[in-house]
């Protein structure tokens, strides 16, 4: 939801508090897929290389 035209914080807030209750439940994530930290991390990136 755009709520750039609203200034007042307060106001703003409420309406994105609405349209977070209005919007369709976001899907689970994938079992395979890692989030942040359980990522498998690199050593040493070589230039130009994908990273995983």
């Amino acid at each position: 939801m755009n709520t750039k035209k609203v200034t007042d914080t307060t106001e703003r807030k409420k309406l994105k508090r609405v349209a977070r209750k209005k919007a369709a439940p976001k899907a689970k994530r994938a079992a395979g897929v890692a989030r942040g930290s359980a990522k498998k991390k690199i050593r040493h990136q070589a230039q130009g290389q994908r990273k995983r």
